[in-house]
């Protein structure tokens, strides 16, 4: 590669591009610049080093950084007037990798070059399908958490028959074991893998076949995986088997930035890159690129906590910048005033909307603050399902208004069998079609109306909250989420909050109170469809954040509970706690030029009223870094 290329890298990055043989772990801080490292290197060895493209492997986490990889190792191959004439190094997702491999080597691996890739729904429909044909209980077995226990495992690299000889004296897990072994003979008889099949099979295709381990060990002598941090065991053994051939293996990641293990991604591995590989040479970029010394001390002081970690600091050549700023107000509605209230400042200031950013913990703080928005004509892009369109509200909502309008048909078919009432695609067409049913399918329907009729009394008995709680649990429809999944909390999380929205209505007489909620709903729903400005105010988790910088950020929500959120099984393990400090860390270094952290003392959480500690998160900053609401522009007017 020619010296103009090695000259946009600092001497740190220059070593870590420059060291091409054996094993490599670079510990990339957070905007230290890990994309450009990792592609300048690729390039580096191909152009330098005269390694055929074909030798290199890439492996990355989405789709969208596979083909930022791509796309850049190929101007730096152009800037370098090297042209390969073989095509570019393959650089991919785990899974499209593996499915690459089971699809070249199907007969080996126990399936045709046609097998189907099932999505999270559809492998989730089979779970289903197999309970019912062994006639488990549904809610006794939520199908959500029993697909969430089997993915869990295949990425530990254990099949159903470990699973079943480890658990074959506990009731619970046996049958969960059943379940698992029916739904993998679905998968077989349907020529089709889960997305954990195209990690475990292909890992099991090795381990069976020394001599198809060898021709791709063989075929790819430089192996670079991203994320490191966040690889599960399946995706470590597998990495560990490609590259121990040739020992040319280079890791990219930040324990700092763990913050996936409810995905079965463990940190560990990283940890224990230099015991797998004794001679191998570990790089630290620390020179952040992205924010000012002031956020990055702050996040440095937060992080530092933490045990399980290697040691690093953050710098950067941008000294000092602006005081973080922390607000304490009284309830929610006054949190996403001041949140609001200052982003209009900012606007005023010439920042543009695409520039500023609000994360929260949890997806049901975003409802009062897209109301705020809405409310002040300011254009924002949630990632991710907005508040209304979300499942669990639709449903619920589709329950009501069923209830109250026998003539609306897509609400009924929207709930007719959420929970399941037997109640399946053809007899639903038939009940909405009014044809003639026969006796059992008629006591189907039957039920189903009975539930609707019930409902109706509810809402129009009483006040909107509460009815709406009654009709969630007359339904069924809050016994289908465990809330001992992280989607089973998400949604219940989301119900909550509906309730909570919900109490505003509980001034006027059943059923008023409910009609104006649907009412209010379905404006808000069209509201939402309309905001597709690029030029937006962004919602997201923090979780959703990671990858992403903004140059003014907000992060509401910072409480005991909320943030650390509380775990619901209630088991705060130090591991736990040390995640939920790395997940703070990464919202933290989203920042470029500013942050606003804020708490609420009461927030209405279920419809009740609960008092919260500031998160113990805010102690950790060295206070000569922060500023309170007075010290910042104390002209807002936030109306309040």
């Amino acid at each position: 590669m020619q010296n103009d290329n090695m000259q946009t890298l600092n001497k740190t990055q220059q070593k870590a591009v420059g060291h091409t043989s054996g094993p490599l772990l670079i510990l990339a801080g957070a905007g230290s610049g890990k994309t450009k490292v990792l592609t300048h290197r690729i390039a580096h060895i191909i152009a330098e080093k005269n390694i055929p493209p074909s030798h290199i492997l890439a492996v990355t986490f989405t789709n969208k950084a596979a083909e930022e990889m791509k796309k850049r190792v190929a101007q730096l191959l152009r800037s370098s007037r090297f042209m390969p004439r073989a095509a570019l190094p393959w650089i991919s997702t785990f899974h499209s990798l593996g499915a690459a491999i089971l699809r070249q080597e199907a007969s080996r691996a126990g399936r045709t070059k046609q097998f189907s890739i099932l999505d999270e729904e559809d492998a989730l429909t089979l779970i289903k399908d197999a309970q019912k044909e062994l006639g488990c209980d549904p809610k006794q077995f939520q199908p959500a958490r029993i697909r969430s226990i089997i993915s869990k495992k295949k990425g530990e690299l254990i099949s159903y028959k470990d699973f079943t000889e480890e658990t074959k004296t506990h009731y619970y897990p046996r049958i969960i074991a059943k379940i698992w072994e029916r739904y993998e003979e679905k998968l077989k008889e349907q020529n089709a893998l889960d997305f954990d099949d195209l990690l475990i099979l292909t890992v099991n295709l090795f381990n069976s076949n020394p001599d198809i381990l060898k021709r791709y060990q063989n075929k790819w002598r430089y192996i670079h995986i991203d994320e490191y941090q966040d690889t599960n065991h399946a995706q470590y053994v597998f990495t560990n088997l490609l590259a121990r051939a040739h020992n040319n293996i280079c890791v990219v990641g930040d324990i700092d930035q763990c913050i996936y293990s409810w995905r079965g991604a463990d940190f560990r591995n990283i940890l224990s890159f230099e015991r797998d590989w004794p001679q191998a040479r570990v790089i630290t970029l620390e020179e952040n690129y992205r924010s000012t010394q002031t956020i990055l001390e702050a996040a440095n002081a937060v992080i530092a906590k933490n045990k399980a970690r290697k040691e690093k600091n953050l710098f950067t050549q941008k000294k000092g910048g602006e005081r973080i700023s922390i607000f304490s107000a009284n309830n929610e509605a006054e949190e996403a005033a001041y949140v609001i209230g200052t982003t209009r400042y900012l606007l005023t200031q010439g920042v543009p909307k695409k520039d500023i950013a609000i994360l929260i913990r949890t997806n049901f703080q975003s409802r009062i603050l897209e109301e705020a928005l809405i409310s002040a004509g300011i254009p924002y892009q949630i990632t991710g399902v907005k508040f209304f369109a979300r499942k669990e509200i639709k449903d619920v909502l589709a329950y009501i208004r069923a209830a109250l309008n026998r003539s609306d048909s897509i609400s009924k078919k929207r709930v007719m069998n959420v929970p399941s009432r037997g109640i399946g695609k053809t007899l639903m067409l038939k009940i909405l079609a009014e044809k003639p049913l026969s006796g059992p399918e008629k006591k189907k329907q039957g039920a189903f109306e009975k539930t609707l009729d019930d409902i109706a009394e509810i809402v129009r008995a009483y006040p909107a909250s509460r009815a709406l709680q009654k009709a969630m649990a007359h339904s069924g429809y809050w016994d289908i989420w465990d809330p001992g999944s992280e989607e089973g909390e998400m949604r219940l999380s989301n119900l909550k909050e509906l309730i909570t929205l919900t109490l505003r209505y509980d001034n006027k007489k059943p059923p008023e109170g409910i009609l104006s909620l649907l009412e209010d709903a379905a404006l808000m729903s069209a509201e939402e469809n309309v905001k597709n400005e690029k030029d937006a105010i962004h919602i997201m988790t923090v979780h959703a954040a990671k990858g992403l910088e903004f140059d003014y950020l907000f992060v509401a929500g910072m409480e005991e509970g909320l943030f650390p959120h509380a775990s619901p099984a209630g088991d705060e393990t130090d591991e736990r706690q040390e995640e939920e400090r790395r997940l703070f860390y990464v919202a933290l270094t989203r920042a470029r030029k500013k942050l606003f952290l804020s708490y609420a003392i009461f927030r209405t959480i279920f419809g009740e009223k609960r008092v919260n500690m500031p998160s113990r998160f805010l102690a950790d900053i060295p206070k000569h870094l922060l500023e309170t609401q007075d010290d910042f522009k104390s002209t807002i007017d936030y109306g309040f």
